[in-house]
């Protein structure tokens, strides 16, 4: 009882800092302090609890680093023209009838470029959701479209936070689970694809029967899509031309594509991520001076406290990036990580962690994952969070070996990454919607972000009937290899109660 009563209490403070529109930081200092107080009734040593977290840190200092060079590169493209020059002539290819899948695509391809869902939402999908409303596309499903996208890449990027954080906690190779999301993802993203072009031929079918582009759809929804259209229309014209917006503000030279061509090619060529940015924020300094003809001063200031336009209308859309972005995320995994070193040494998990373990036995490892990683993600109400309770709650539901690593780092991706977005109340979609001013009811539309898990689930469940079917005839061929009874996991454990495991 008194392991649910602090994390229940930990979890109110989490819930309060959110609902109040406070930083999580403190909430996160204040769980620390709750976790250390919990191994203090536990008898456990303040000073070994200290110990265990201050290593958990030092582990995530790599991770760190990673975190620094994205506040530099996405201030650095920012100022650079590169992410000006995507979307100027992305967006020229926006029309009425398509506008839903282009926003879904267009925001997919910023987010693999930039790795950061807020990053895209904040530029490719503030620009889609304005184009979209002033052409009177459904709001809901242009939100759902638009969040949809900027997850896309924020899972599989890999200049991506979440895709590095998972990375580090697996210790496996980032390209290597890469290329199995791209895999276990094609079949959702090409079905969320066929959805978002349903509904662009539901609206032009309604157009073009009269009754108004978006009519039928937007009544269903009225009242949040109504706000979103008012909360939007006074912004669209004026950025209606985009091309002519960002040319006022930046020289939109070829040369400054360079600095997202060398991701693309270095990743392809499986650069070592870090070196991969470091090559992008060279070009990106050259293209800062050579191009756009910025002093080196203006230069230092905006590694540090990132971009910040002249133009308010470009401001609105661009400004962001360097270092100090970066200072929530690191120290949500810092703190996060230090949780892991005290669960460690109280063991105040164990018995969840026995529960989860058991209902393995049951419905296999992908399941129990996404299973942890909704509780989770309702209860952290943020993406980093997620994943590192996610992993560290269905550690032992995998082995040490690489494949086993690899299995658990695509069941987070799948899981944990996708899913904390369709928490309402979580930052990870509450942020990109207030960001793009969309209805919350856009978290229904956003098909991929569940098409995915429900894939996963249902593969898996295909896989372990199928096996399940070969043992079985297996058995039936041959008596002697059949396997003893044993009894059933979670059956003796209600019989002789829980038994924590001793160790670590």
């Amino acid at each position: 009882m008194l392991e649910a009563g602090t994390m229940l209490l930990f979890c109110a403070v989490l819930f309060a800092s959110v609902a109040l529109g406070w930083s999580i930081i403190p909430a996160l200092f204040v769980g620390v302090l709750l976790f250390m107080g919990y191994g203090l009734v536990r008898r456990c040593s303040l000073r070994a609890m200290a110990s265990r977290a201050a290593g958990s840190v030092r582990s995530a200092g790599t991770v760190v680093v990673a975190f620094v060079l994205i506040g530099v590169l996405t201030s650095l493209w920012r100022a650079s023209g590169t992410i000006a020059f995507i979307v100027a002539h992305s967006t020229a290819v926006i029309h009425a009838a398509t506008v839903i899948p282009l926003s879904f695509l267009l925001c997919s391809a910023m987010s693999v470029l930039v790795g950061s869902s807020f990053a895209s939402a904040a530029t490719m999908g503030t620009i889609c959701m304005s184009l979209g409303l002033s052409m009177q596309a459904n709001p809901v499903m242009l939100g759902g479209a638009i969040l949809a996208g900027v997850y896309v890449g924020d899972r599989c990027s890999p200049v991506s936070t979440s895709a590095l954080l998972v990375k580090q906690l697996t210790h496996t190779n980032l390209f290597n689970t890469i290329a199995r999301m791209l895999r276990t993802g094609a079949v959702p993203f090409v079905l969320s694809c066929v959805v978002y072009v349903a509904a662009a031929v539901v609206e032009w079918l309604c157009a073009s029967g009269g009754s108004g582009f978006g009519a039928a759809s937007a009544a269903a929804t009225a009242g949040s899509a109504g706000s979103a259209r008012a909360a939007v229309s006074t912004n669209a014209s004026s950025i209606t031309d985009i091309g002519g917006l960002f040319s006022s503000a930046f020289d939109l030279h070829w040369l400054t594509l360079v600095p997202a061509l060398l991701v693309i090619v270095l990743a392809l060529l499986r650069v070592d991520v870090r070196l991969l940015m470091l090559a992008s924020i060279a070009a990106s300094v050259a293209v800062c001076v050579g191009v756009q003809h910025m002093e080196w001063a203006e230069l230092l200031r905006l590694l540090i406290f990132g971009y910040h336009a002249q133009n308010p209308q470009v401001a609105a859309l661009l400004d962001g990036g360097g270092i100090l972005s970066m200072l929530t995320v690191m120290a949500t995994v810092c703190i996060s990580s230090a949780y892991a070193g005290i669960f460690a040494e109280t063991r105040m998990l164990a018995r969840l962690q026995q529960v989860i373990e058991m209902l393995g036995h049951r419905i296999g490892a992908c399941g129990v994952t996404m299973i942890t990683a909704t509780c989770a993600a309702a209860l952290a109400c943020n993406q980093t969070l997620t994943i590192m309770l996610t992993h560290q709650l269905c550690g032992g539901l995998y082995g040490d070996d690489e494949s086993e690593r690899s299995a658990q780092a695509i069941d987070l991706e799948d899981s944990a990454v996708v899913i904390a977005p369709l928490i309402p109340w979580s930052i990870a979609g509450a942020v990109p919607l207030a960001t793009i001013n969309a209805p919350t009811l856009s978290l229904a539309a956003a098909t991929f972000l569940y098409l995915l898990p429900l894939s996963r689930m249902l593969a898996s469940a295909v896989r372990r009937r199928s096996g399940f079917r070969t043992r079985h005839r297996s058995q039936n061929q041959n008596p002697g290899l059949a396997i003893p009874h044993r009894p059933k996991p979670m059956l003796h454990m209600f019989a002789h109660g829980f038994h924590p495991k001793s160790g670590d």
